[in-house]
């Protein structure tokens, strides 16, 4: 697996790290209740440390060898991400924190964020229609599964990243903004519409 490659992937999952979602609404939910912010990243991370296993265990390779099976998935998840792009900008939400959660524990709160990330659809989706993409299946270079495990941990250490980012903003900026709140639900809108449109694009012109 060449640099070029990674670099290929980390860009492409940037973007759809990047984009909003259900990760999101917890990783900012944790901000604005302050203390939760490092057991929430953590629990989102270890959600997908568990579908990085199920990846390095066959999933992917799967996948990568069904072209038809490949293509149904990217559409399907393409097709999930406008729709809830649509459905943010028709609806954006009020971002406020849950009053009855101030008080969980951080062992609870990693467990939700397990739960949350490894329940998650889009993640599902992720693995299966995007990783395979990026591995090469000929047998000329890395094993298979060397090749699942680090696109998922790269895919771990952006999440972690970019989720620890968007707490933090929430703790210090969206708690007294809540123009900006706002406007970070319909910058998210109009992303994830973005993204799936790019993702379906390229999958089709193959």
């Amino acid at each position: 697996m060449d640099a070029t490659t990674l670099a290929a992937f980390l860009a492409v999952d940037l973007l759809l790290v990047l984009t909003p979602g259900a990760d999101w609404a917890f990783a900012i939910s944790a901000g604005l209740r302050g203390r939760s912010v490092l057991p929430a990243v953590s629990g989102l991370v270890a959600g997908y440390a568990g579908y990085t296993v199920l990846a390095v265990a066959g999933l992917a390779v799967l996948v990568a060898s069904s072209p038809a099976l490949l293509t149904a998935l990217t559409v399907a998840g393409a097709g999930y991400l406008m729709w809830l792009g649509r459905h943010v900008l028709r609806q954006p939400a009020e971002l406020t924190a849950a009053a009855g959660t101030a008080g969980a524990s951080r062992a609870r709160v990693m467990l939700q964020g397990a739960g949350i990330s490894g329940l998650n659809p889009k993640a599902l989706l992720l693995y299966l229609s995007l990783f395979p993409q990026f591995i090469d299946t000929t047998g000329d270079g890395w094993p298979v599964a060397a090749q699942t495990g680090l696109l998922g941990v790269l895919h771990m250490a952006a999440c972690a990243t970019v989720y620890l980012a968007v707490a933090v903003l929430a703790r210090t900026v969206l708690r007294t903004r809540p123009a900006a709140a706002r406007a970070v639900t319909r910058v998210s809108g109009v992303l994830m519409i973005l993204v799936g449109a790019l993702l379906l694009a390229e999958r089709l012109a193959v």
